[in-house]
């Protein structure tokens, strides 16, 4: 059961980094309401370096973060899977799914809105209960 729950949560978290890349480069569904913000961080460049712009940074933090929520799913799936007595013979294999989730959950809670923050609480209810289980 824990082998299940693991892979359901990963997979969660899999398919919302997917989507949220997807949603990255097609669309405008993270554009601003406000056109003329959307200009002003085209034309904005960071204190940090003038070497990109607050436009492109948006885009490029969008994208890490869509890379980071699928490689839980492309390491966890196939890990769970394929070598499943590896986690439950690691404290730290058992546990970090959760420590991923509950960071995710805290960021969602506090910036994002309902359905990532939904489709997190889900994934890291798997995980919780995945960790139980392999501890137990």
């Amino acid at each position: 059961m824990a082998q299940i729950l693991l892979v359901a949560g990963a997979a969660v978290f899999g398919l919302l980094g997917l989507i949220h890349l997807i949603y990255t480069f097609r669309g405008n569904r993270f554009d601003p309401h406000d056109v003329e913000l959307k200009e002003s961080m085209q034309n904005s460049t960071l204190i940090l370096t003038k070497q990109t712009t607050l436009w492109k940074a948006w885009i490029g933090f969008n994208a890490s973060h869509s890379y980071g929520a699928i490689m839980v799913a492309l390491f966890y799936v196939p890990l769970a899977i394929f070598h499943n007595e590896l986690i439950q013979n690691s404290l730290w294999f058992s546990i970090l799914p959760t420590l991923i989730g509950v960071s995710y959950l805290v960021l969602a809670k506090r910036y994002w809105f309902n359905v990532p923050f939904f489709g997190i609480f889900v994934a890291t209810t798997c995980f919780i209960a995945a960790a139980v289980l392999y501890r137990i």
